[in-house]
C-alpha cells in the first residue's frame, strides 16, 4: 500500500509519498528534484541509531555527499543555540545553497530543520523523513519552522516549504507508546475540523494507543487521510492568512500548558489532546455543537490513552497568562479555533476572558 500526496502551492509545490519499506529509497525519491550534491542529516542520537544508517546509505547510493548533525531529543532543546549548531556543521561542511537538510526526526526535528534551512545562506533545501507519527500527519507538512522562546511555543520560525516529505510507516515500529498517543491528538484533530469520516473509523478501531493496535489497512487510512486533510487546506491558504488557522484546533490552550509545564513535563499531542476538550467545553458554553459531540470528542480522546484533564497543581492563572503571549493573538483578543459540528470549525476572537479560567478549571479533576 502506497500513496502520494500533491501540496499544490503557487511557488513551492512538493508531494508527500508514504510508502512501507520506503526509507532505504529516500535518495533515488530526491534526485528527480535537482537537488545540490551535498547533504546534511539532522536527526537525535536516537532515531539516528535505528535509521541513521539506511538513510545515508541510501543517499550515497544516489550520488550524494553525506554528513550528519545530531540534536539530543526533546522539546527543551528546540532553541536558537540548537540552530547555531546546525550551522557550525553546515559552515565545516562547507553547504552551498544547492545543497539539502535531511530531517530525520519527529516534530522537534523538522521545526529545527526547516528553520535552519530557512535562514542559512537565506534558504537552502531541505526534505522531511518524519519518524513519529505527529510529525508524519501534521508537522513536516505545510512549511511551518522555527523554535521556542522561553515564554512561548515557536514564536521563532519562518514558513519555509520542503522539497519532499517522504513517510515509511514501518519506523512507528519503534516509537514508544507514548509519543504514538500523541500523534493520534492531531489525527482526532482532523476528524474534528474537517473530516467527520475518518473520525467516525477512528470511533469503529479496536485500539489506538499504540502501533500495534492498528492493522496496516486503518494506518494507511489515518496517515492518507490526515496528511490529505492538511495539504488540502495548507494549498488553500498557505501562510496563515485564514483557513489555515483551523489546524489549530486544540493548540490554543494546549501550547499554554506546553509553556507553563516547561516543554518537559506533558508532551505536544497530550497539550493539545487537552485543548481540544477545553475547546469542546468552550464551544459547548457557546452553543455552537451538543453535548452529544462533545461526548463523542473526548470519549475519542479517552480511548487513544490521552490526557482529557488539566493537572490539578497547574495555576490556572499562569495558563491564561500565557494565552495572552500566544502568537495568534490579534489586537488583543485571543484567536480560538471552536467546533460547530464534527467536521467543521469556526475561527472566533469572541470568547468572554472571564470564561478562560473557568473552563480550566473545570477541567481539572
Amino acid at each position: 500500500m502506497s500513496s502520494v500526496i500533491a501540496v499544490n502551492l503557487p511557488n513551492n509545490s512538493y508531494n508527500i509519498a508514504i510508502a512501507p519499506e520506503s526509507l532505504s529509497q529516500l535518495g533515488e525519491q530526491m534526485r528527480p528534484l535537482g537537488l545540490g550534491q551535498k547533504v546534511l542529516v539532522i536527526s537525535n542520537p536516537e532515531i539516528f541509531h535505528h535509521y541513521g544508517k539506511t538513510v545515508v546509505q541510501s543517499l550515497e547510493k544516489a550520488g550524494y555527499t553525506v554528513a550528519s548533525h545530531l540534536i539530543p531529543a526533546g522539546e527543551s532543546y528546540k532553541t536558537l543555540d540548537s540552530i547555531a549548531r546546525i550551522y557550525d556543521t553546515a559552515l565545516q561542511h562547507r553547504l552551498e545553497r544547492s545543497s539539502t537538510l535531511v530531517a530525520l526526526g519527529g516534530g522537534v526535528i523538522g521545526d529545527m530543520t526547516g528553520f535552519a534551512a530557512a535562514t542559512w545562506l537565506r534558504g537552502i533545501n531541505f526534505v522531511q523523513v518524519p519518524t513519529s507519527l505527529l510529525a508524519m500527519v501534521d508537522a513536516s507538512v505545510g512549511g511551518k519552522t522555527g523554535v521556542n522562546h522561553p515564554q512561548g511555543k515557536n514564536l521563532i520560525g519562518a514558513f519555509y516549504q520542503p522539497k519532499l516529505v517522504l513517510i515509511d510507516p514501518q519506523v512507528l515500529t519503534t516509537l514508544p507508546p507514548r509519543e504514538f498517543r500523541a500523534g493520534m491528538a492531531e489525527v482526532i484533530k482532523y476528524g474534528v475540523i474537517w473530516d467527520e469520516d475518518l473520525f467516525t473509523q477512528l470511533e469503529a478501531a479496536q485500539g489506538l494507543q499504540d502501533f500495534s493496535d492498528l492493522d496496516p489497512e486503518l494506518l494507511q487510512v489515518i496517515l492518507t487521510r490526515s496528511c490529505q486533510a492538511k495539504a488540502d487546506v495548507v494549498s488553500q491558504d498557505e501562510r496563515e492568512s485564514g483557513l489555515r488557522a483551523i489546524l489549530n484546533y486544540g493548540h490554543t490552550i494546549g501550547h499554554a500548558i506546553e509553556s507553563v509545564t516547561g516543554y518537559s513535563r506533558i508532551n505536544h499531542g497530550e497539550a493539545v489532546g487537552i485543548g481540544m476538550v477545553a475547546a469542546g467545553a468552550i464551544a459547548l458554553k457557546l452553543q455552537l455543537w451538543t453535548e452529544n459531540e462533545a461526548r463523542r470528542q473526548n470519549a475519542l480522546i479517552e480511548k487513544t490513552g490521552l490526557l482529557s484533564h488539566i493537572p490539578p497543581d497547574l495555576d490556572t492563572r499562569a495558563i491564561v497568562e500565557s494565552l495572552q503571549r500566544d502568537k495568534k493573538v490579534k489586537s488583543g483578543k485571543i484567536r480560538f479555533i471552536l467546533p460547530t459540528q464534527l467536521g467543521k470549525v469556526k475561527i472566533t476572537d469572541e470568547v468572554p476572558h472571564d470564561w478562560l479560567g473557568q473552563v480550566i478549571d473545570q477541567l481539572k479533576p
